[in-house]
């Protein structure tokens, strides 16, 4: 078994894709074989991003998102606010979404490439992330970013577009200020808090009595002002750390009351807040990631140790905190930790019955990434049988934005560039225990990890492991990850899609593996699912060392219903070697099946029939039995001039 410690990452590629909070979900449009190429390496280079292909002129296996319609698709798509980078050409892109335009403050970020990937064109949204996502894509992937804002291009920074954790306070002043300094006019530079050397540095001309005021604070201002003359541009920096503690299940409201209430009376802005730090012991405090949420920053956490080591700065350390936590003081502590040796508590300790939270004021800007650690987080994915078609958005999102990938190699595979430059934790068939531990683990070190199976993670997979693991060990290391489980498309689903409807009346699984289950347990099922008529979805059907249960299902089955009873058996589902056979129950052999294949045996109303050039399977629900006044209900329709075959042309 190949397993990587937690504390190693393994990194299968040391260039990291691109992070593209907060502008992602990212739709990379295809509407040729041709561009095929480009779309993928761009979406392998964004976090978050998904490969969207026209379904007549790419293959639908190597796309995530296959559509019929090129203007719907990418009208849907971006009133979804989905990013969009179209490997076509801009006309196609400005045609479908020019009708749903708003405004230049609302409209997603919209990126026009050639089929080369030689240039990277912001059509919308430039300054929502559209021109630095088209710079970054162009050094990346070795083109040019064609940018034609006119702030970007004579001053060396889009004014409304500040560094990520920076804030623009009165985006209204911006067009009359870049107007002001395009026109010659100077700015005078008020920095009182922040990193501002992205401003100090540009082409802006500088001087003591410039008319346009850029100023770079931490405290609260009146910034309602909405007029021509109005030249002040005022930016929030990532300056302030907000502590935090409270009892376990306190109200979210109660925390966020005392939290914005303490910023309010201290003059202190909101958007200043660049985390809101509190002890690992919290990590999974709702309260906590609800402060967060509400103010629109990430959750950070340290260890009891890290804590304690603020003691000599705290300004109320307690015994008592000391005594429940480790540490003589969590909010005043994280803060402290959060800002470094330089920076200073500006407000020390407030208190509401169940709550506590404190704030530092660093001198540079806080990076919340590192700062502590976050909430571990473990999803469980579900790939489906393998190809990306069949893969949910959200299995495709989970993936993206994991930092570690845990899985079987052969499942790793499939997932080919989506999981780049990640971490990558592997172990041999067999191995699951290991795996989910090992998944467990590394989440509960603040990692973002996807637990990788194929078909649906809780069915026969190893979602009940996990939590079999956290039941039985009760881990508060563990027990403080957050666990998501993401469906996928399962094996018996894909089976009888393929093949028809064999699932369309009652039906159930049973796996025929005796490793986990007693053989008499198995037997007893086969009895009782035989004699219930049931359609039955065999998992598991055979191994290298057991090939009679198969046999004997077969046989117990054969008690209960007809030797013509279809059997569907479904191998390589998804993969470019599927196969679908039918075959008579009563010729069922253990020969015609392997580990990679799923078996459906019909119930005695299953029919197998040729109808033309196809066969198809399905289970009668008794549809029949409503009579001919349901068949004849009226279908009301609407039409859509678009599917008028006269109107048909080229998408």
């Amino acid at each position: 078994m190949a397993m990587t410690p937690p504390n190693i990452p393994t990194a299968s590629n040391t260039n990291p894709i691109l992070p593209t909070d907060p502008i992602a979900p990212i739709a990379v449009i295809c509407l040729t074989q041709r561009a095929l190429a480009t779309a993928k390496r761009i979406a392998a280079n964004l976090q978050g991003a998904s490969v969207h292909g026209l379904r007549t002129r790419v293959s639908t296996s190597d796309v995530d998102v296959a559509f019929e319609d090129t203007i719907t698709h990418l009208q849907q798509t971006f009133s979804t606010d989905h990013v969009i980078i179209g490997v076509c050409t801009s006309g196609i892109l400005i045609r479908a979404l020019a009708p749903l335009l708003a405004d230049k403050w609302q409209d997603a970020a919209v990126i026009a490439v050639d089929e080369a990937g030689s240039t990277f064109i912001p059509l919308l949204g430039g300054h929502h992330g559209g021109n630095r996502l088209a710079r970054d894509l162009a050094e990346r992937l070795g083109g040019q970013a064609a940018i034609t804002t006119p702030g970007d291009a004579m001053l060396g920074l889009a004014l409304d577009e500040p560094p990520v954790g920076w804030h623009l306070a009165n985006p209204q002043a911006v067009k009359p200020a870049t107007a002001a300094l395009l026109a010659g006019e100077t700015a005078r530079f008020e920095v009182e808090a922040g990193s501002a050397a992205w401003l100090t540095n540009s082409n802006i001309e500088r001087s003591d009595t410039g008319k346009v005021i850029i100023r770079t604070t931490a405290k609260a201002m009146d910034t309602n002002r909405d007029d021509k003359n109005n030249h002040e541009i005022v930016y929030h920096p990532p300056v302030l750390a907000l502590g935090v503690g409270c009892e376990r299940h306190c109200e979210p409201d109660e925390l966020i009351k005392l939290a914005t209430e303490t910023l309010a009376e201290n003059g202190l802005s909101a958007q200043s807040v660049a985390c809101v730090a509190s002890i690992d012991l919290k990590a999974d405090e709702a309260a906590v990631h609800a402060l967060a949420d509400h103010l629109g920053v990430p959750a950070r956490f340290y260890d009891a140790a890290t804590l304690e080591a603020e003691a000599p700065r705290l300004a109320n350390p307690s015994d008592i905190v000391f005594a429940e936590t480790g540490c003589h003081g969590v909010a005043e502590g994280a803060a402290l930790a959060t800002i470094g040796t330089n920076g200073t508590l500006i407000v020390s300790k407030q208190k509401l019955k169940r709550a506590t939270c404190a704030i530092g004021l660093s001198i540079d800007d806080i990076d919340p990434l590192q700062s502590g650690r976050p909430q571990g987080r473990l999803s469980i994915v579900g790939i489906g049988p393998g190809q990306p078609g069949w893969r949910s958005p959200e299995a495709s999102s989970l993936i993206a934005r994991a930092t570690d990938i845990v899985g079987y190699q052969m499942y790793l595979d499939l997932l080919g560039p989506l999981i780049d430059g990640k971490s990558c934790h592997h172990s041999d068939l067999g191995a699951e225990e290991a795996r989910a531990r090992h998944a467990l683990e590394l989440a509960a070190t603040g990692r973002d990890v996807a637990l990788i199976g194929s078909g649906d993670a809780g069915i026969y997979a190893l979602a009940t492991l996990v939590f079999e693991l956290l039941d039985r060990e009760d881990r508060s290391d563990w027990n403080r990850v957050a666990v998501q489980v993401s469906p996928g498309i399962s094996a018996l689903q894909a089976a009888a899609s393929r093949i028809g409807a064999p699932l369309g009346h009652d039906f159930c699984a049973i796996s025929l593996s005796d490793l986990l289950t007693p053989r008499e347990d198995i037997l007893r099922r086969l009895k009782a699912a035989g004699e219930g008529d049931f359609v039955i979805a065999f998992y598991n059907p055979v191994s290298k060392r057991r090939r009679d249960l198969l046999a004997q299902a077969r046989d117990i089955l054969l008690e209960h219903r007809g030797p013509e009873t279809p059997v569907v058996l479904g191998r390589q589902l998804g993969r470019p070697d599927e196969q679908i056979t039918v075959v008579p129950l009563a010729k069922l052999e253990v020969d015609m099946v392997d580990m990679l294949t799923t078996v459906l045996v019909g119930s005695s109303n299953s029919r197998h029939i040729t109808r033309g050039e196809n066969s198809w399977v399905y289970t009668p629900r008794g549809y029949a039995k409503k009579g001919p006044d349901a068949a004849n209900a009226p279908v009301h329709s609407l039409d859509n001039p678009k599917n008028d075959p006269k109107n048909d042309k080229a998408n």
